[in-house]
């Protein structure tokens, strides 16, 4: 038997409700606050993810799926989306139409990473994505919204993490702050922060070994680095949170593992999973569409964890499974076209409809009809076609009436609708 890829999963057909809901819910919340829907292909150069993610990161050093094209070029799965949508808001030349552009996208992502509770290396996320917007008050909109849609689908023990992680301009005397201390205590560093320690030492604050994280306890806070003008800019985000009654804690150790960001960054955790518990984030990068060879646009995203909500949704919660409005249990050949052309109208007119071709008698068609949970099973045999007639059993009161067969469609679909 050819099993799955490790680290891969089936989404199976009691899972995938909760996942439509979850889908449905942000496209709705995300319409209504002027976003619109954008498609993008799972592969590009890996070039676009190198230069926006950065080469010192985890994922471009080791969890990127990339393989030669037929060309010699380096072609990667995407690790992520918001490299992708500012690709091709550049290429596409969407700000030349209007620079202001609210986009979002749900599909799978590929990180080589070690498998565990909630994260796969084949993972689906829902990211949505600002450009042309510089003020603060779109990063406190969007986390705002974000608010909102965990509060539709019942989420509750939630948290807001928030930090700022400046510009160019104040950035680099925090980094040299930092560099200072983990040069300083190299010997308490893991290997891999080592070398992050010189190459990218915002990385390290990132870090979930134990020695790290008491390395970085004594760090410095970006917070005392800020410029005026990121300072500001951070002021307005938390009071526009306060005044719109969502909770924040300031986290100085926030990074969110990737070299674009700039300013503004958060993170949504919940209480109910564990270590790994941030089931949304994203934050600001500015600087990014004039990194990739577009115009200088502001610009700030975020991205939601599907695979650890639909975890979280399912969880204790019983399943709903579909099921068929009506079994049509034929007996006889000569019921055979007749019924199975109803089964095609029913269908068409939207009424949930299951029929068995094999030619098994009317105990075991009833077996089957209960085993699929049909809620009415409409019984046709050699007899009810001579009358003219079908008998609708109710499943669950076992009464039965008598349906014409002439124009049987349209009063089915009335009898189901009354």
């Amino acid at each position: 038997m050819i099993q799955l890829i490790r680290g891969f999963k089936d989404i199976l057909p009691d899972e995938t409700p909760t996942w439509k809901h979850i889908e449905e819910t942000a496209v709705a919340l995300f319409q209504s606050f002027g976003f619109k829907e954008i498609r993008l292909p799972i592969v590009e150069k890996a070039e676009l993810f190198q230069r926006s993610i950065g080469e010192n990161t985890d994922i471009v050093e080791k969890e990127m799926y990339t393989f030669e094209g037929s060309k010699g070029e380096l072609i990667t799965l995407r690790p992520e989306a918001t490299a992708s949508v500012v690709r091709s808001y550049i290429q596409q030349k969407l700000y030349a139409k209007d620079p202001i552009q609210k986009l979002y996208t749900i599909g799978p992502m590929f990180r080589r990473e070690r498998p565990q509770k909630g994260r796969y290396r084949q993972f689906y996320q829902i990211n949505a994505e600002v450009f042309g917007i510089a003020s603060p008050y779109i990063d406190a909109q969007l986390i705002s919204m974000l608010w909102t849609f965990f509060a539709r689908l019942g989420i509750s023990g939630l948290s807001v993490q928030l930090n700022s992680l400046g510009c160019p301009a104040c950035r680099p005397a925090f980094k040299e702050a930092l560099s200072s201390l983990l040069a300083s205590k190299t010997g308490n560093l893991c290997a891999d922060c080592v070398r992050r320690q010189d190459k990218n030492p915002l990385r390290v604050l990132d870090c979930k070994v134990p020695s790290c994280q008491e390395v970085i306890g004594d760090a410095p806070s970006m917070a005392d680095y800020l410029c005026d003008d990121c300072a500001r800019h951070f002021r307005t985000v938390q009071s526009a949170l306060t005044a719109q009654n969502i909770p924040f804690e300031l986290n100085p150790r926030l990074v969110r593992g990737l070299d674009y960001y700039t300013r503004t960054a958060f993170e949504i955790q919940t209480e109910a999973l564990g270590a790994q518990n941030a089931i949304a984030g994203g934050g600001r990068y500015d600087m990014l569409t004039e990194m990739l060879g577009g115009p200088a646009q502001p610009a700030i995203g975020f991205a939601i964890g599907l695979d650890r909500l639909v975890a979280l949704l399912m969880e204790g919660l019983p399943q709903q499974e579909l099921t068929p409005d009506i079994f049509i249990a034929a007996m006889g050949e000569e019921t055979r076209e007749k019924t199975f052309a109803w089964s095609c109208a029913l269908g068409r007119e939207g009424i949930r409809t299951e029929i068995d071709f094999s030619d098994k008698g009317l105990k075991a068609l009833m077996k089957r009809a209960n085993r699929v949970g049909a809620a009415y099973v409409m019984i046709v045999g050699t007899q009810e076609v001579e009358e003219g007639a079908v008998l609708l059993r109710n499943m669950e009161t076992k009464e039965q009436i008598a349906i014409p067969i002439d124009g049987l469609v349209d009063q089915v679909k009335k009898y189901l609708t009354n």
